[in-house]
């Protein structure tokens, strides 16, 4: 069974920096992809960045292009969000999520994705 656990989100000022961390189990290939979404009140869920993990292919929302970077821990099957520059409208629930993909890519879709952490609350104070 697949289980995803998020951590690092928080209350940071505006143009501050934080990085959330996503610790995968349960994956038996390496064909797979893991991204993060975030959702803010109100709001549908957003696309942010995802990464293939067998190539690193990476893809980031036009949003947050600049300023935040996926990246991946292969020895400790970790995804990594870097966030810099932070503004308030960065502020949302952030989700981990991860699906096989044998095919490779780095969907954008949350259909595209069967696995899905918690969530972990980011809050951007003006």
């Amino acid at each position: 069974q697949v289980q995803l656990v998020e951590s690092g989100g928080g209350l940071v000022q505006a143009g501050g920096s934080l990085r959330l961390s996503c610790a995968a189990s349960g994956l038996t290939t390496t064909s797979f992809a893991m991204g993060w979404f975030r959702q803010a009140p109100g709001k549908e869920r957003e696309f942010v960045a995802a990464i293939g993990w067998s190539t690193g292919s990476t893809h980031h929302a036009d949003s947050v292009a600049g300023r935040f970077s996926i990246s991946r821990d292969n020895a400790k099957s970790t995804v990594h969000l870097e966030m810099n520059s932070l503004k308030r409208e960065d502020t949302a629930v952030y989700y981990c999520t991860a699906n096989y993909r044998p095919r490779g890519g780095v969907p954008r879709n949350p259909e595209d994705y069967d696995y899905w952490g918690q969530g972990t609350q980011v809050t951007v104070s003006s």
